[in-house]
């Protein structure tokens, strides 16, 4: 089973930038689509962009496109979340989560190895 550990995260300004990590172990990293979500206080958790196992194919929520950009190291066993232009509504707790198969990637459900979460939180 996969192991998944988040970092990176920290209290930024608006327009700043930051990138996270997940580094992953004890499983076959590169078989998995990963993928980044985000809670916010009071908040579901939701979908904020995800990443083919190859890394040929990446999907972003409408809210994070052409600002985040997910990519993935697989002879590192780490995925990453380059975030920039942040705004305050990017403050949340940042997971990265694992799943098979490429369906249904924008689904929490679907996604069954999940880090404990790295902090963002961005002021104005």
């Amino acid at each position: 089973q996969v192991q998944l550990v988040e970092s990176g995260g920290g209290l930024v300004q608006a327009g700043d930038s930051l990138r996270l990590s997940c580094a992953a172990s004890g499983g076959t990293f590169n078989s998995y689509t990963m993928g980044w979500f985000r809670q916010a206080p009071g908040s579901e958790r939701e979908f904020v962009a995800a990443i083919s196992s190859s890394g040929d194919e990446s999907f972003y929520a409408d809210a994070v496109k052409g600002r985040f950009t997910i990519s993935r190291d697989n002879a590192d066993n780490t995925l990453y979340l380059q975030m920039n232009s942040l705004k305050p509504d990017d403050t949340a707790i940042y997971y990265c989560a694992g799943k098979f198969f490429i369906s249904g990637y924008y689904s929490r459900e679907r996604y069954m190895h999940w880090g404990l979460g790295t902090q963002v939180t961005v002021s104005s």
